[in-house]
């Protein structure tokens, strides 16, 4: 199914977007994306009444769809109704929580250009408003995660507007994030990480 955003671009999963394989995955991960381990570990929470959080379901306007049969209908070609936010929200002991997930295969930054505008100032206006807004990045071939509050890296977006590198680097990325270490259940606990990053932040 071809899937357009609003200006008529085709979409491309981010997935997709990086080719390469990765090296040495754990047995039990073997095969899944960031996007499944966050679903399962925000399952994990749920059952647990830990927090409540999920992915954004994203409007989608379909155009057209064949009838290979008379019981069956597919869709061939959809467009984004609005530019997507972020990726999940939720709330978690009383806190409002909203957060992008993005991976990259790229072994020594995080490329930018994975983040559009409108989700930065998706994620600064859930700030002004106390909302505990984030980046959860993976590096894939790494087999790293990290939490990346907003608040660190709009000093890096910033620093790309005015004409600078257009990506954060590794070392910075690992001096301004929580390490998340992957787990069996649940898959990936940020939230304990990014609990240990909010009484790191009220400390300083």
């Amino acid at each position: 199914m071809t899937i357009r955003y609003p200006n008529g671009k085709k979409y491309i999963p981010a997935q997709q977007l990086e080719s390469g394989k990765r090296s040495n995955p754990s047995f039990s991960n073997r095969g899944k994306t960031l996007e499944d381990e966050l679903n399962d570990t925000n399952e994990y929470y749920l059952s647990n009444n830990i927090a409540v959080i999920h992915k954004k379901p994203v409007p989608i306007q379909v155009v057209h769809v064949k009838y290979p049969a008379r019981s069956a209908a597919v869709i061939t070609e959809a467009y984004f109704r609005s530019p997507s936010t972020t990726d999940y929200n939720g709330v978690w002991n009383g806190k409002y929580i909203d957060f992008e997930a993005k991976e990259t295969k790229n072994r020594t930054s995080f490329p930018l250009q994975n983040i559009h505008e409108h989700q930065v100032e998706h994620m600064r206006k859930v700030s002004e408003q106390n909302g505990i807004a984030f980046l959860l990045v993976k590096f894939t071939v790494l087999d790293r995660y990290f939490i990346v509050p907003y608040e660190y890296f709009e000093k890096k977006w910033e620093r790309m507007i005015e004409g600078g590198r257009k990506s954060i680097t590794l070392s910075e990325i690992e001096e301004m994030s929580i390490e998340i270490s992957a787990g069996y259940n649940p898959r990936l606990d940020y939230l304990s990480a990014l609990e240990k990053l909010q009484n790191t932040i009220k400390t300083n």
